[in-house]
């Protein structure tokens, strides 16, 4: 019996998903449980599976092609099953493509040529490696290490399923030499290049869809009040002296810091610890944190869960682990979903302060700035320099008051100019 593969919600916002690449043509063998296809979410890359055992009969989208969830993208079914009446009116109202229509074979290449770097290669090409059937396979993200490294495809044996080539074969032929560079590598996605061309139309990705529609589901509905306060660092600076001092496992980063301080500090003020829900405000008993990560392809916002009841240490190894994972869209759904408030810092890139949009339904995130040293006046009268940090809170006035809100920057400073009160 034939099986009808659809296009499915793999994040709990997804509403549609680009299919980069069919990991499965028409005519392959399929078990139920099997990769068929590579799918951009509003969040990551994540892989579709096979619902049914059979033959993948017919690929219905094309690989470069945008469809809404619950688009039927491809059939499975015996070699001799007759698919005809599935096929009726089959095209995918949904669907909007930057590659050619969906009747072309599966495996053309977008004809957008600005579209983020998944893409499926034509099975004539002869540089890159292949299966029995002649198909080149690479994972997204090991075509994207390649074209930034200069590494040519040709020259690279996957090692993945059906020999498919993923990111650790690009990062062994990076480690073998130039031996597997190619002579001129493609130029990066964000370097200048001049084509000639008044401009270029460049296809949104799914992640920047879905920050286009966040932030102006926020910006305009939210009556949004801002709080700035500065905090001296001194006491941080010294306490991570201290631990680097001990040894390299303890080291920890300033961020670090902030996020546990944060956390704590959300503990204290349940009302700042909440979601807008229209009707009624959910306070939440743990801390989820949400941190802001930019990406190449835009800003995701990974959740370190129940933040507030781990330690300094551990908030480092996962905030780490989640960043790299943001970074390489490597993410689960449950990895990027379900946090009670949000952090973004941009200290790193020097900038001295800044406004963050509220994440709804949260009502609040916090902005952090760039450490500098500052003159201020010592309490004897006299002169000190000290590391101080600019922090604006972003409050959604419908359920923090500026009382509220003052009150947590409050508790924060304290944590913060007194850091050891976190181990309390």
């Amino acid at each position: 019996m034939a099986t009808k593969v659809f296009m499915e919600a793999l994040s709990p916002t997804m509403e549609e998903g680009r299919l980069v690449t069919w990991l499965k043509q028409e005519g392959d063998a399929v078990k139920s449980g099997e990769v068929l296809a590579e799918v951009e979410t509003d969040k990551a890359v994540m892989e579709l599976t096979a619902r049914g055992d059979g033959v993948l009969r017919k690929q219905v989208v094309a690989a470069g092609t945008t469809a809404a969830v619950g688009t039927l993208v491809g059939i499975i079914a015996a070699a001799d099953e007759d698919i005809a009446a599935l096929l009726g009116g089959a095209a995918p109202g949904g669907a909007t493509s930057a590659a050619p229509a969906a009747s072309a074979p599966a495996v053309a290449t977008p004809s957008v040529p600005a579209a983020p770097a998944p893409r499926a290669a034509a099975p004539a090409a002869p540089a890159a490696p292949a299966t029995p059937a002649g198909r080149a396979l690479v994972s997204p993200l090991a075509r994207r290490l390649a074209d930034e490294s200069g590494v040519s495809l040709g020259a690279v044996q996957g090692s993945g399923p059906g020999g498919r080539i993923v990111k650790r074969d690009i990062e062994a032929a990076l480690a073998r030499g130039p031996v597997a560079s190619s002579p001129a590598a493609p130029a990066r996605a964000s370097a200048p290049v001049r084509t000639g061309e008044a401009f270029e139309d460049i296809p949104l990705t799914q992640i920047r869809k879905t920050i286009a529609k966040r932030l102006s589901e926020s910006i305009g509905p939210i009556p949004t009040f801002y709080l700035t306060a500065e905090f001296d660092l001194s006491r941080v600076a010294e306490m991570r002296t201290a631990a680097l001092a001990i040894g390299d496992a303890f080291k920890v980063s300033f961020n670090d810091v902030i996020l546990k301080a944060v956390a704590t500090a959300l503990t204290q003020h349940p009302d700042v610890n909440a979601h807008w829900l229209g009707d009624r405000i959910r306070r939440f008993g743990s801390v989820h944190l949400g941190m802001a990560v930019a990406t190449d392809d835009g800003l995701i916002v990974p959740v370190i869960f129940d933040a507030d009841q781990k330690g300094l240490r551990a908030i480092s190894a996962e905030a780490k682990a989640l960043a790299k994972k943001a970074r390489e869209r490597k993410l689960k759904p449950e990895e990027f979903t379900g946090s009670s408030f949000s952090v973004s810092n941009l200290g790193m890139m020097q900038i001295d302060q800044f406004t963050a949009i509220i994440n709804p339904p949260e009502v609040g995130i916090l902005a952090i700035g760039a450490i500098e040293d500052k003159v201020v006046v010592g309490p004897d009268g006299g002169f000190t320099v000290q590391p101080r940090l600019r922090v604006t809170m972003s409050c959604d006035h419908r359920a923090v008051d500026g009382a509220v809100g003052a009150a947590f920057l409050q508790t924060l400073r304290r944590l913060i100019e007194n850091p050891l009160l976190l181990s309390f």
